[in-house]
């Protein structure tokens, strides 16, 4: 018998390398990491222009038409924050369009108004910023000076509550009529001293006082229906002090509904009112009649509630 032939030996496996898989785990924890870096981002990361969310504010007011509305819209809108303009033809519309959630917010109004509205409506509107006080004028088409207004001539004045007592105290200032017990801000034609005054008084709608100017010797004319029927404001013959103590009660203001008086929102778009750009156009489109005016929230609810107290106090 021949030899068996010795089995070829086989070579050891060679083993298998580590590099592959550790390499796909990698792969597999980056794109995790990834995954969740993304999301994270997704989910905090601010919306871009395109996407972001805006916010519409419904603002009443009866100067509609004012230029420095373009620029205060332009300035929002950048903001994320699309202002609605409404117009109302008088004083009376504005207050309760906002006590219904017609609109948000609304500017046309000083504290004085506000008060008499907030007392006689059982409403609690409140400012949230203030704007400016415009002083309150008198105007004549038959008189250039106020030394040529005649004994017994008469007065056209606004009717509404708030503004009906300024003209009052106004045409006390000017030395025209005398008021008992020297008047208040809620003077009525009833107080005027007939013996020791100079005029008489016509009460009319605010909206009528200027077309008034053609029938009666002179008018109390609030600023913006005067720019409106193109009176130049240098032509008044007498109007009171924007920057005196007494007249707080005329500061203008934003107004809201007491549960919005925190809104972000809408303080936002306050203080875009007084940017330069802005009340550069307020004090143009006034003629340089109006006093911008900055006091706290705080301050103009205290006057407001003061004034709201005497309101009260009368009845």
């Amino acid at each position: 018998m021949s030899e068996a032939t010795p089995p070829t030996p086989s070579l050891p496996e060679k083993p298998k390398s580590k590099t592959g898989w550790i390499v796909g785990i990698g792969i597999a924890v980056i794109a995790v990491i990834v995954a969740v870096v993304l999301i994270i981002v997704n989910v905090t990361a601010p919306a871009s222009n395109g996407a972001e969310k805006r916010v519409t504010v419904k603002i009443g007011t009866t100067e509609q038409a004012a230029p420095y509305w373009t620029i205060l819209k332009k300035a929002a809108a950048k903001e994320g924050i699309d202002i609605q303009v409404v117009g109302f033809r008088d004083y009376t519309q504005a207050n309760p369009a906002l006590a219904d959630k017609q609109i948000d917010l609304n500017l046309f109004q000083h504290l004085q108004f506000l008060a008499n509205y907030d007392v006689n409506a059982n409403q609690n509107l409140v400012p949230i910023s203030s704007t400016q006080v415009v002083p309150l004028p008198l105007y004549s088409k038959k008189y250039t000076k106020l030394d040529e207004i005649p004994q017994g001539a008469k007065i056209a004045i606004p009717n509404d509550a708030t503004n009906q007592a300024r003209a009052l105290l106004v045409l006390q200032k000017a030395g025209l009529l005398k008021l008992a017990n020297g008047g208040n801000t809620l003077a009525t034609p009833a107080d005027i001293v007939a013996s020791d005054s100079k005029v008489s008084v016509i009460p009319v709608d605010a909206a009528q006082t200027a077309p008034a100017l053609d029938s009666a010797d002179g008018a109390i004319i609030n600023n913006n229906f005067a720019l409106t029927a193109g009176i130049d404001p240098k032509s008044a013959l007498f109007q009171d002090d924007p920057k005196s103590d007494t007249a707080e009660p005329y500061i203008n203001a934003f107004v809201a509904r007491a549960a919005d008086k925190d809104n972000k929102t809408y303080l936002k778009v306050a203080e875009l009112y007084h940017t330069k750009p802005v009340t550069d156009a307020v004090l143009a489109e006034s003629k340089n009649t109006a006093v911008i005016v900055d006091r706290p929230q705080a301050d103009l609810i205290s006057i407001l509630d003061k004034l709201k107290t005497t309101i009260k106090a009368a009845k």
